[in-house]
């Protein structure tokens, strides 16, 4: 799994976790989160520490149909422990009692229990499995690209620049293209979407937003600004605006 930037995992002893219940959480999160830390993976589901704040006021909010199949009622979901939420807003999270994780869905109409929490195993890699396979089964295929993790980072900064439409102009797609040979990333990942090229020295990666068709942006930690200065000059001398 490629790492983005400098890795902030959390101490044992930082790590909050709530015993109460008998809560059960998926094999490998706790000594996923004490190596790696809160942070984002594959770019479709941030990782954190239980949350039991988070989700106490969804039961007012009546977002989701509930029948005798459902796995907890309306009310018992201000009960649950939100552990990952998806980049559309859904929740990845955990019941007390409950020995399956919960995925509630942002744009769906019922909370569905999905993956097992209760086996067993050793290894930070299986929870990115368990990842892997909750990714398969909410969308109904496995995950296209290479796997890396994104740690949050209170250092990280972002700059945003747009390649403007005109006559001779390239299009984001050729200039993701030059770029990856002028600077040549340590990963590259591309769709149909868009385009990103990792570099360690960056601490981060450079964005290009295919669907958007303007859209580049770059993610630097504060100390590769020097770097961070010799990309965007070569994209604004290629076309790139602020």
């Amino acid at each position: 799994m490629y790492i983005v930037s400098r890795l902030n995992g959390i101490s044992h002893t930082s790590l909050k976790l709530y015993k109460q219940d008998v809560i059960s959480y998926p094999a490998g999160y706790q000594r996923f989160l004490e190596q790696y830390g809160a942070g984002t993976y594959r770019g479709w589901i941030d990782v954190y520490p239980p949350d039991a704040e988070v989700l106490k006021p969804f039961p007012q909010y009546d977002l989701w149909e509930h029948d005798e199949d459902s796995p907890i009622s309306q009310e018992q979901i201000g009960q649950c422990i939100a552990i990952g939420t998806s980049v559309d807003g859904d929740f990845l999270a955990v019941y007390p009692g409950l020995s399956q994780l919960l995925w509630l869905p942002r744009h769906g109409e019922r909370v569905t229990a999905l993956l097992p929490v209760a086996e067993k195993r050793e290894g930070n890699a299986d929870y990115t499995l368990l990842l892997d396979e909750l990714y398969r089964q909410v969308y109904g295929s496995p995950p296209g690209e290479a796997a890396y993790y994104e740690p949050w980072s209170e250092t990280r900064n972002h700059h945003f620049l747009r390649l403007p439409p005109g006559e001779n102009q390239l299009s984001l797609q050729e200039l993701s293209a030059m770029c990856s040979v002028v600077f040549q990333p340590d990963l590259k990942i591309e769709n149909q979407y868009g385009c990103r090229l990792f570099y360690r020295e960056l601490g981060g990666y450079i964005r290009f937003n295919y669907a958007n068709r303007q859209e580049v942006a770059i993610f630097y930690e504060h100390s590769a600004v020097e770097l961070f200065n010799t990309i965007s000059q070569w994209l604004v001398s290629k076309g790139c605006r602020s």
